[in-house]
């Protein structure tokens, strides 16, 4: 299941609620300007409470941030990151 996720979470066998909040913290990440109240309402459907709702956002937007912040500042990744790296780009 890690290993699937890692890859593709769409891929994963994953309840219903997970789903719905990988794919909004996906869509807040990479394109925040599309989120609309449908995806709160999805949430909300899917058993979210407004209080989860934001804990959702905020950490999504923290781990933007985050990453934006040390992309712009030139932060060399850790060794284990390239690693990883090295071992994904492998044939």
């Amino acid at each position: 299941m890690v290993e699937q996720l890692a890859v593709d979470y769409r891929d994963a066998d994953l309840a219903e609620a997970d789903r719905a909040m990988l794919d909004y913290a996906v869509k807040l990440a990479r394109e925040p300007w599309t989120v609309a109240e449908a995806d709160i309402d999805r949430l909300r459907i899917a058993g979210f409470s407004d209080r989860a709702v934001l804990d959702i956002n905020l950490v999504t937007g923290y781990y933007a941030f985050v990453n934006r912040l040390a992309d712009g500042l030139g932060v060399p990744l850790e060794e284990f990151w390239d690693a990883d790296e090295d071992a994904n780009t492998k044939p």
